[in-house]
């Protein structure tokens, strides 16, 4: 078996033979979780979309302790981030990541897999839920986190149209993030983060045939460069399909505590 080198722990085209994978994802669940009910192969190996930077990402479902916890360990030259969870910490995360976050990071990682071992029939089960939140995509936007949006958006576009040089580039990739986010918002689509935004607007593009994702990265590499007029104006359409800008009169109820 080919090791990855200590100082290149990604450069090993394993990462993109879906059957090498599961076969290591497997022999890592053996060794180290032998009483494992079930075991997910998920990520970007599991969905043929592995990179240079690619691990192997291993949900495991336990009856109990030492679950939940995470761990990143080199298993035979295989880089694998390992997500160890009982019922009620899966059920927590997932929670979470739909509530509050608007980002099904624990549903894809169980949803779009590879299931390794499925003692008592709950792999399957959850691995078919989770595909299921995924397709219903996320609940609207209450009223006041819609005028929230809105609120985030206008002011980081105002500050990216009078930001000095040296926070140009802040302003920019912030209002970047704030409008695509908003976007998919509104289109109810699911949030994400980095690649995974990016992603997310990809998909909403090839749906509906427009061209969000390549009009926001033109405009950021203008802002970068020093012209924020793109970008600034690719958000006034954004906030205007969620409702128009807002500044002043938003008003939310605090908590004591």
């Amino acid at each position: 078996m080919t090791t990855a080198s200590p100082d290149r722990p990604y450069d090993d085209p394993r990462y993109d033979d879906l059957a090498a994978a599961t076969v290591a994802a497997r022999g890592v669940v053996a060794e180290r979780f032998p009483d494992a009910r079930t075991a997910w192969l998920g990520g970007s190996v599991a969905r043929g979309e592995a990179t240079a930077a690619s691990d192997l990402d291993v949900t495991v479902l336990l009856d109990g302790p030492p679950a939940p916890f995470r761990d990143t360990v080199r298993w035979h030259g295989w880089l694998v981030e390992l997500f160890v969870h009982t019922d009620a910490s899966l059920d927590h995360y997932r929670r979470a990541d739909l509530q509050d976050r608007r980002q099904p990071t624990m549903s894809r990682l169980v949803g779009e897999s590879v299931v390794l071992v499925d003692r008592d029939g709950s792999g399957a089960r959850r691995r078919a839920e989770c595909l299921a939140e995924i397709g219903a995509g996320p609940s609207p936007l209450s009223d006041d986190d819609l005028r929230l949006a809105r609120y985030r958006v206008t002011a980081w576009v105002d500050d990216l149209r009078s930001a000095a040089p040296a926070l140009r580039t802040a302003a920019a990739t912030t209002a970047y993030g704030e409008l695509l986010g908003l976007l998919l918002d509104v289109h109810r689509r699911w949030r994400g983060q980095g690649k995974g935004l990016a992603r997310e607007v990809l998909a909403l593009d090839a749906a509906q045939g427009t061209r969000w994702l390549e009009r926001a990265d033109a405009g950021l590499a203008a802002a970068l460069a020093g012209d924020p007029g793109p970008l600034a104006g690719l958000a006034d359409e954004v906030l205007d399909l969620a409702g128009g800008p807002l500044r002043e009169g938003l008003r939310l109820a605090g908590e004591e505590g």
